[in-house]
């Protein structure tokens, strides 16, 4: 399961949302606009710690647990390689996000099986935050333990969160919704069921809800939904189109960074993955 780029693209927007106060609000919009991926990487480490003062000062605020939710998700997401080190900041991102997503339940709020069908069932346009907030929580979790059938097997109910964002909010965060639904719809091959033309719709329509200047985008759409239709023009095209855009894109600008650093790693396998006659 390839979901780690995803979650680049989906993590780096999470850190938009503010740590707790003024000052971290304007350090999670700079990290945004920067260019450096590692400068970053080596400077939010204390504003997770804010995050985490934020939640111990008012443990039922549901948006400090939701901002401290996507901040841990986006940190362990696109920016921490050590697996010991994603698997135990993804915990606790997806902690966070199940206590806010759990607050308007109230008491023996559950979200697996049927409990989570019932969260779901019951939920307004006022749950899409605390709940993308734990569907994004939840697939940077599984990544962080892709060898784990267990946790692999939760997919299936991250997704079914993250439509139901996408049913209250079709739109939301830039077109990032949509997404992850183009990944995770192009996740089962077409030989086995898979449906490539939902992936399609669903990478178009977040190409024209981020004005194209999310370049992760066409990234992943090269790298999920090209490769599992064989289309090396489409997935070639894509990625030299990324390659040729400037980067420099406002709060997108490190998700684009690392984007392009995705787009020559995969070209640079691509003969091996098409084959040589591509």
């Amino acid at each position: 399961m390839a979901l780690a780029a995803m979650l680049a693209a989906t993590g780096c927007s999470g850190l938009v949302q503010r740590a707790g106060g003024s000052l971290a609000e304007g350090v999670a919009e700079a990290a945004m606009r920067h260019d450096d991926p590692e400068l970053v990487a080596a400077a939010l480490p204390g504003y997770l710690i804010l995050a985490d003062a934020a939640v111990q000062a008012a443990p039922r605020d549901g948006d400090a647990l939701v901002r401290a939710a996507r901040l841990y998700a986006a940190y362990a997401g696109a920016l921490v390689r050590d697996p010991a080190r994603r698997r135990r900041l993804s915990e606790r991102a997806l902690g966070y996000a199940r206590r806010a997503a759990c607050l308007r339940s109230g008491t023996g709020c559950t979200l697996r099986g049927e409990g989570l069908r019932a969260v779901l069932a019951g939920a307004t346009a006022e749950d899409v935050e605390p709940l993308y907030a734990l569907a994004t929580a939840w697939l940077v979790w599984i990544e962080a333990r892709r060898e784990d059938w267990g946790a692999r097997a939760e997919l299936a109910e991250a997704e079914l969160v993250l439509r139901r964002v996408a049913a209250l909010a079709p739109d939301h965060d830039d077109g990032g919704v949509q997404l992850q639904l183009g990944v995770l719809s192009a996740l089962v091959p077409p030989a086995l069921g898979g449906d490539p033309e939902a992936a399609r719709r669903h990478f178009e329509r977040a190409l024209r809800l981020s004005g194209g200047k999310r370049l992760m985008v066409k990234v992943l759409m090269a790298e999920h939904l090209a490769r599992a239709v064989g289309d090396r023009r489409l997935h070639d095209r894509l990625l030299r189109e990324v390659l040729a855009a400037d980067p420099e894109a406002g709060r997108h600008t490190l998700e684009n960074v690392l984007a392009r650093r995705r787009a020559r790693a995969l070209l640079e396998e691509a003969d091996r993955v098409f084959g040589d006659g591509g």
